[in-house]
């Protein structure tokens, strides 16, 4: 039921970015053509990959949550970091036609940009730092590493924004002279969409290459586990993430006159326990220890 719940809560987040992603595309494109402001239309740009981005991840989110099968017996959650990866691809893309059209503009003398272009942005600012704060609020209810890529996005149009509002204020206010302080607003919002895509790519490949990230959870598992009679302590613990979900391999100590059959009711008594108290967690496998051996 909780992972149902998650991916509702994923999905219903994803639909929110690709309404708000559609609408200020077309809002920036329009202002920036009419306003004369390259930062905008780069903004547009921005916006649209996102679109397309935020499609990327909702099919992601909805692959990953598809049950386990015979050949994929701990179920599709992995397509969420690979996802993710393509998510960075579409962001690099648009940094990379951001700054190419930025240089462009800067050797190329244009117009002045319009004053009315400052009250867009300003209100593109307010509403993808709220997109960005919703988004991510989303993604660690629901461990989706997708959805925090997606989260990032909105992050990253928010500061592209905030350059142009700078770069765009800077024309106006020093003005003939000072026409392309709008085009290295935009170049600077390429470099800062660039340094972005590492930090959502970065925690996308620890999750693909079984990197030990989840210190936190380790500790709650070990917590949990003593709160079940009959285990003494736990040994080794190790936990890899796959889409929503943390499967665990974990070593109890038990006593060690236990039958086999005893030792197994146990294991399974604290399967359900883990189960119960931590519901993010998939698969757990536990190797039932006597109490005082050591590997």
């Amino acid at each position: 039921m909780a992972e149902a719940t998650n991916e509702q809560i994923a999905i219903k987040a994803t639909y929110f970015s690709i309404i708000g992603n559609t609408s200020l595309a077309l809002i920036k494109g329009a202002a920036g053509i009419f306003g004369n402001s390259y930062a905008l239309i780069a903004d547009a740009i921005e916006s649209t990959a996102d679109i397309f981005s935020s499609v990327l991840v909702l099919f992601g989110i909805k692959y990953s949550n598809r049950p386990a099968d015979e050949n994929h017996p701990y179920g599709h959650g992995r397509a969420e970091p690979l996802i993710t990866f393509l998510v960075v691809g579409f962001l690099i893309t648009s940094a990379t036609i951001i700054a190419y059209e930025s240089i462009e503009n800067i050797q190329t003398p244009h117009g002045l940009p319009k004053p009315f272009t400052l009250f867009i942005l300003g209100a593109i600012i307010i509403w993808k730092e709220i997109s960005f704060r919703l988004v991510m609020k989303r993604s660690k209810e629901t461990n989706s590493s997708s959805l925090k890529a997606d989260a990032w996005h909105h992050r990253s149009d928010a500061i592209t924004s905030v350059a142009a509002f700078i770069g765009i204020s800077v024309a106006l206010f020093m003005g003939k002279g000072y026409e392309s302080a709008d085009d290295w607003s935009a170049l600077f919002a390429a470099g800062f969409i660039l340094y972005n895509c590492y930090h959502i790519f970065r925690p996308a490949l620890g999750e693909i290459m079984d990197e030990n990230l989840y210190e936190d959870i380790i500790e709650e598992i070990r917590k949990v586990s003593t709160t079940v009679q009959g285990i003494s302590g736990t040994e080794k613990c190790f936990i890899r993430k796959s889409g929503m979900k943390y499967h665990v391999d974990l070593h109890a100590l038990v006593d060690g006159s236990l039958s086999v059959r005893a030792g197994h009711e146990l294991a399974h008594k604290l399967q359900d326990t883990l189960h119960h108290d931590i519901p993010e967690l998939g698969n757990i496998l536990i190797h039932i220890e006597p109490s005082g051996h050591h590997d």
